[in-house]
């Protein structure tokens, strides 16, 4: 019994191993998140929406109340502070909660803070309410491109950069 003292003991010794190495978890989820800085993310966004004068882009009227919380925002943005800006365009949400251009910005905050689900659920909300093309449609595809991207969803990504594209119209040529 002795000679197989050594082999049992061997045996054990695997055993107990194999136990403890199941018990180890596996890296988290979040070391597949793309690591590219928001502000990074937001000038994606930004560069998207391009600037072409030759492009068909339509204004809405704004309310005056609306346009000071918009102001108010970007000046707590460039301060570096996020929480007032989206709590600014938060208050202007409340006002006109159908507005894509402010549902937009609100979607930008949330891109700068990392919230990525509510980046991508407030950029859904702008396309379905607003202009399906101009820079404004391309900020949201762009929008929900980076959110997805930030979550490591390739395909996904993807698809929402195929619909940039066809946010573009060439405007109407005059004689």
């Amino acid at each position: 019994m002795n000679a197989f003292s050594p082999i049992r003991f061997a045996l054990a010794a695997t055993a107990v191993s194999l136990l403890f190495s199941a018990c180890t978890s596996a890296p988290p989820a979040s070391s597949a998140v793309d690591a590219t800085p928001p502000a990074q993310r937001l000038a994606a966004v930004q560069a998207a929406a391009g600037a072409d004068d030759k492009e068909l882009s339509v204004q809405p009227l704004r309310d005056p109340q609306v346009d000071d919380l918009r102001e108010t925002a970007n000046a707590h943005r460039e301060a570096g502070d996020l929480a007032g800006a989206a709590d600014a365009l938060n208050q202007a949400l409340l006002l006109v909660d159908g507005d894509p251009a402010v549902l937009q910005e609100r979607a930008e905050i949330a891109l700068l803070q990392g919230d990525w689900p509510r980046a991508e659920t407030l950029a859904r909300k702008a396309v379905a309410l607003g202009s399906r093309t101009g820079p404004l449609c391309r900020r949201h595809w762009a929008t929900i491109e980076q959110a997805h991207l930030a979550r490591a969803e390739k395909e996904n990504a993807v698809s929402a950069h195929a619909q940039i594209e066809g946010c573009t119209v060439p405007g109407i040529i005059r004689y």
